[in-house]
């Protein structure tokens, strides 16, 4: 019996499942390393210190269980971008899986329902920031697309300093479909675009006791124009003139934090 050929689309689906799951990420720094070894929802696979780096992280290898490979300071083996400061250490781990949307846009304490989403910003500097001030302020997720936005990297993670274990990244197929699912929800979605005609503050005025998400688009061309279709309204921040005037990781955390009951 001749077996059914599998669709050309369940093929590439599969394929790229299996690439996903093969994939690791080297984490480096003191500081991004001692997380990712505390976190114990982080997949460990594989630690390099040198001796000083070693002796800084010493509880939290202990508490780890890992076994560390040593290396000399003059010759560090793991394959880092020769760029990157590393201060003795590194970790190869596996990309950190946060779940479906709707499970963490529900705040399971009091705190308000916020999160932030971000429309092509592809630099990793600037997503660490945005999720060291994500969980600053309370956000419950930064939302991100698995295409044109910043994946989980050593650089992102340097940059969050241990935000990225703690603060959901979520990387989704479909930004708008991410959007009309949150206002499905209940969530008030808005749009930040230097040339919108209403502040935040005053387009949230007697509204921040709703969930909110901000929607921030990468520096220079902002927002799509399917994401300002689709979003409830397009607000800019008060103080700034032109919205690129601020940095998207700035403006990120000005605009949550003008989000914020106070």
């Amino acid at each position: 019996m001749q077996a059914v050929k599998k669709p050309k689309w369940v093929v590439e689906k599969e394929q790229a499942k299996r690439k996903t799951a093969s994939e690791t990420v080297w984490l480096f720094g003191l500081h991004a390393v001692r997380d990712a070894l505390a976190n114990p929802a982080r997949e460990k696979l594989r630690l390099i210190v040198t001796r000083n780096a070693a002796d800084k992280l010493a509880e939290a290898i202990a508490e780890s269980g890992m076994e560390p490979e040593m290396a000399d300071p003059r010759r560090f083996t793991a394959p880092l971008d020769p760029q990157s400061v590393h201060q003795g250490a590194a970790l190869e781990v596996k990309a950190l899986e946060w779940g479906r949307l709707a499970d963490r846009a529900i705040a399971d304490d009091d705190r308000p329902q916020r999160l932030l989403l971000l429309d092509r910003v592809t630099d990793p500097h600037n997503v660490g920031a945005i999720l060291r001030s994500a969980e600053v302020f309370g956000a419950l997720a930064v939302i991100g697309t698995r295409h044109h936005s910043a994946p989980e990297t050593g650089a992102l993670a340097k940059t969050a300093s241990g935000a990225l274990e703690r603060q959901p990244y979520l990387r989704l197929r479909n930004l708008a479909d991410a959007i009309t699912e949150l206002q499905n929800m209940g969530y008030l979605v808005l749009g930040l675009d230097g040339e919108a005609e209403q502040t935040i503050e005053t387009a949230l005025e007697g509204r921040k006791d709703q969930p909110i998400a901000l929607v921030m688009g990468a520096e220079g061309p902002g927002l799509r124009e399917k994401t300002k279709e689709t979003v409830d309204q397009l607000v800019k921040i008060d103080f700034a003139g032109a919205f690129g005037s601020l940095n998207v990781s700035n403006a990120a955390a000005v605009a949550l934090y003008a989000s914020l009951p106070r």
